[in-house]
Formats: structure tokens, C-alpha cells, sequence
């Protein structure tokens, strides 16, 4: 037998999740393998009929504390971690009676899915797991002699090597075990240490550690030369990382990153008081519109860049219908995301069979706290997500004209979009609908003029005589350092400014706004989006 191969003639089960297991330990007894198991797992494989010896019995001693002590211990740990061709482990494992453990199967408490249903602070901690990462650990570190489980979609290749190797293990397999049971244990230790720094309301802890389960290997990333791959993380936030895929091709990296960019977006807007439609290209909003309907909205959101929309990504705060459905598929788009879809929407969406439907069961929480991270080199920028909600702000009327109801309520809209557009961003806004947006430029000045083209432009796409910007309010996401973006503005046909304030400049910013006849209010909120 080739030395890379190991005989599995012990395995021991302990699993808390037990999908697939007897199966799976069916066919480790056909093949001869001992069975030693704890706790609810033995008691199911000897429901099922198997032979299997409880590990109390292995060790000599009996499960204690409410099971916090059952394989911490030599004749487990041993059984693992002993090098089968060293002799003085050879010597001390038949010195003290310890038998060889060569398969190991385990997955974890469930720490992350009892944080995530919202349960106490005494169950999350209950629900730490110590023997099961201590055992992955140290047979992942002796894999040259035993292999690790610690995911049961990995069962499969388990029994193909028994099945190919005669009930031996190659060791390509357990390397490949190995690391994903390391990764697990770091995964499992990163969602523990992130809950803790939560609950002290420590926000920059020493070490700060990551994990995430891989949901799918991409084609390439961003660009064709670079590879990619999709990592969902703790958590229970709708959007793209928990939505169903109904159809469509797989979705790629920058489909993954705008999806997100566009439904964060939409969630936004309150589906109990209107429709509300967001076109996304390239991460930034190219249209949002509200509406007494999804088609309504969807058609505001389109004339606001139509140019732009075409291969864009379409994000819905309510059920997607039919109606909305058949306009939306006139256009070229590569995803629609909605919280659900009616069943003929699916079917006239199923017409275009590359086309991605992602439902995913509600919007996210815009006011939620989270985590934002950003790579750099030799590190990572981590912040709390910009959940500062426009509804929730002090707005400060600074200008001798106050800004009339219609003009308010559109201000908030704007001042809502104006977060999920990217640096520096200025935005129009008239009847609840963007009619111009600037985005991404290195001046503010440029942003405003970009959006007046742009609101110029829309207007001559829709064969109407003059600029959509007139009549219409302006959204700055930062001060205006110099009055020159704000009469930029103006000039555009802007009656109203809604903006955060605190510039060095911001009296000459306000006697600007005064001589022009524009009203104007402060937010004392930024919302750079770099």
C-alpha cells in the first residue's frame, strides 16, 4: 500500500447538525470501521441500529457538566493527534491504552444560528462549542494520519476514497479536509469574538477576526484576469447573499456588487407607502422613483438616464406583478431583485432565460447597525455601516426662503439617494423622482453640472422642450465648500438645496442660496460613499 494512503479502522461521530449522517455512517460500518460517538449522535446511530461505543466509555469517564466535558481527553486527543510512525507515540499509545482515531467527523454547535434567531446571552454562550473545535483542530493538524469532516457535503468524497482505496484515505483528500476544517474553526471563532465585541459595544477590539462560508466560485472577478469567489457571512440581513436565484445565468462578481448597491438602495423607501424603483450601472444609482404603482415607478426611475439603464440592474421594494414585469423586460437588464415576484411575473421574466430574478423574502433594515470593510494594502478599514436615515435628522432651514411641503418632501428623497451614490454626489429630485445624477467626481462643482447634463439630456430623450431639472430640488451628500456647485445648481433650474452643512464658507454658501431665491437645509449629516 502506498505510504499517502491511512486505513480508516476507527471513526469517531460527534455532530450536531446530523443531515446525512446515518447514512454516511452505514456505509463506514460496511466497510469495517468502528463507530465511537457522543451523546444525541451515538443515540442515533444505535437507533439506527448501528454498533457504535459511546465515548464515555472510550475515555473511563463519564460525560459531566451538562456535556461541556466529554472529549477532552487523552485517549480522544491521543487517538488523534499520535503519529503513527513515530515510535515513542507509538510506545505511549499502547502504554495508556489508546487506540488509533483515524476519521474524524464533527460540525459545530450552532453559535451563529442561535445569535442570529436573537436568542439570550446565555444560550449563545451555551452554544460555544470547546471539544469540537479542540478535536478538528488537532486531527486536522495530524492529517498525514487522519482525516477530518467537518461539513457533510464532504461525506461523498470520504466514501469515494474508501470505496477506491480499499477503506483507506489518500492524503491529497485529507489536505483538502484539513484546510476547510481549519477554516471552519477560524470562521466559528471570528462570528464568537465579533459577538463578544458587540455585546461590550467595542468597536475597534484588538484583533479583529472574519469569516464566511464560500456560495459560490465565480468565472473571474472584476475583470476577466482576476479570480473570484462569493463568501456569505453570520447574519440574516435580506439581500443578495440570502435572495433565491429563480433564474438566470450565474451571477458574476460586479452582478453580485451592484445588485447589492441597488437593493440597499431601494430598502430605503417604505413599501407600505409607495412603490419604489432603483436602476443601478456600475454601483450608482442611474434612476430611483417612487410610485402609485411598480410599473409607475419603474417608468420614473427609467426617464431619469434611459441611456444608462440599458444592462443595468433593477431593485423593487414590493412584490414584483406582471404589469411591472413586462415593461421591465422591454428594456436589456441583467438582474431584477424584489422581495417576492407573482408567479406570471416569474413566467414573462422566464422568457428571457439570462435574465437573474433574485427574490429574497424582505428588505433590509436601513437603520440596522453593521459592519463595513474595505481592503488596503498589508490590511482592512472597518466602520459601522452608514445607517443614518434622512427621516431621523434635524433638518435646519438656513435660508431667508423656507422650502414649501412639495419641496421638503422631495429634499428627503433626494437626500435618501444622495447616501448610495458615490462621492461627490449631487443629485435632482422633482415629484418624488430623480431627474439628474452626478457621481464620482473629484469636484463638487463637476458633479452638479454632470447632473444638470444629465437632467438635460433625460429631457431630450423623453421629446420635452426643456430640462427635467427645472423646477426641481438638489441633494449635495457633503457641504458645498464653495457657493460656485450650489449656483451650478441653480443655473440648472433648482428652486431647493438640501445639504449636511459645516463648510469654513457656509455663510457665503447661504447668501448665495438667498440671492438666488433658493431655500435651503442643513442635515448636519454627511454621507461620503467613496
Amino acid at each position: 500500500m502506498p505510504t499517502e494512503l491511512r486505513r480508516v479502522e476507527r471513526a469517531l461521530l460527534s455532530v450536531s447538525d446530523k443531515t446525512g449522517l446515518i447514512d454516511f455512517a452505514r456505509a463506514l460500518h460496511a466497510h469495517g470501521i468502528a463507530l465511537v460517538s457522543t451523546g444525541g449522535t451515538a443515540k442515533a446511530l444505535s437507533e439506527a441500529g448501528l454498533p457504535v461505543t459511546d465515548v464515555s466509555d472510550l475515555t473511563g469517564f463519564p460525560e459531566m457538566m451538562d456535556g461541556r466535558v466529554k472529549t477532552l481527553h487523552p485517549k480522544v486527543h491521543g487517538g488523534l493527534l499520535a503519529i503513527r510512525s513515530h515510535p515513542e507515540h507509538q510506545a505511549s499509545m499502547l502504554g495508556h491504552g489508546i487506540a488509533p482515531i483515524d476519521l474524524l467527523v464533527v460540525n459545530l454547535y450552532p453559535f451563529e444560528a442561535t445569535v442570529a434567531a436573537g436568542k439570550p446571552y446565555d444560550d449563545c454562550i451555551e452554544n460555544i462549542d470547546i471539544g469540537g473545535p479542540a478535536m478538528i483542530r488537532a486531527a486536522a493538524k495530524n492529517h498525514n494520519d487522519v482525516a477530518v469532516v467537518v461539513d457533510a457535503s464532504d461525506y461523498a468524497a470520504v466514501l469515494g476514497d474508501l470505496a477506491a482505496q480499499k477503506g483507506a484515505t489518500t492524503l491529497t483528500l485529507r489536505r483538502k479536509l484539513a484546510q476547510k476544517a481549519y477554516a471552519r474553526t477560524a470562521a466559528y471563532d471570528a462570528a464568537i469574538s465579533n459577538w463578544f465585541a458587540n455585546e461590550l459595544g467595542d468597536t475597534a477590539p484588538t484583533y479583529r477576526a472574519l469569516g464566511g462560508q464560500l456560495a459560490e466560485t465565480m468565472r473571474y472577478g472584476e475583470n476577466p484576469h482576476q479570480w473570484a469567489a462569493f463568501y456569505r457571512t453570520p447574519g440574516s440581513r435580506p439581500g443578495v447573499s440570502t435572495a433565491r436565484q429563480v433564474q438566470g445565468k450565474q451571477l458574476s462578481y460586479n452582478n453580485i456588487n451592484d445588485t447589492d448597491a441597488a437593493f440597499e438602495c431601494v430598502a430605503e423607501f417604505d413599501p407600505s407607502t409607495s412603490a419604489a424603483c432603483v436602476i443601478v450601472k456600475h454601483a450608482n444609482p442611474c434612476g430611483v422613483a417612487t410610485g402609485a404603482s411598480l410599473l409607475q415607478a419603474y417608468e420614473r426611475a427609467l426617464a431619469c438616464d434611459p441611456v444608462s439603464a440599458f444592462g443595468g440592474i433593477v431593485a423593487l421594494n414590493r412584490r414584483l406583478d406582471a404589469e411591472a414585469a413586462r415593461k421591465i423586460v422591454e428594456v436589456f437588464t441583467e438582474v431584477i431583485i424584489a422581495p417576492d415576484a407573482d408567479e406570471e411575473a416569474i413566467a414573462l421574466i422566464a422568457a428571457k432565460k439570462n435574465l437573474r430574478l433574485l427574490l429574497t423574502g424582505g428588505l433590509p433594515d436601513v437603520r440596522a447597525p453593521g459592519l463595513s470593510l474595505r481592503t488596503v494594502s498589508g490590511g482592512f478599514l472597518a466602520q459601522a455601516r452608514d445607517n443614518a436615515v434622512v427621516d431621523d435628522m434635524e433638518l435646519r432651514v438656513v435660508t431667508k426662503r423656507q422650502p414649501s411641503e412639495a419641496e421638503l418632501a422631495d429634499l428627503r428623497f433626494a437626500f435618501r439617494v444622495a447616501k448610495h451614490v458615490k462621492s461627490n454626489a449631487i443629485v435632482y429630485v422633482k415629484d418624488g423622482a430623480t431627474v439628474g445624477i452626478g457621481a464620482g467626481q473629484m469636484s463638487r462643482v463637476d458633479s452638479s453640472r454632470i447632473a444638470a447634463w444629465k437632467a438635460a439630456e433625460a429631457a431630450r430623450a423623453a421629446g420635452l422642450p426643456e430640462t427635467l431639472a427645472t423646477g426641481s430640488v438638489v441633494a449635495s451628500d457633503a457641504f458645498f465648500p464653495f457657493a460656485d456647485g450650489l449656483l451650478a445648481a441653480a443655473e440648472a433650474g433648482a428652486t431647493a438645496v438640501i445639504q449636511p452643512g459645516g463648510s469654513m464658507r457656509d455663510d457665503e454658501v447661504i447668501r448665495a442660496a438667498d440671492e438666488a431665491g433658493l431655500a435651503m437645509v442643513f442635515t448636519g449629516h454627511r454621507h461620503f460613499r467613496h
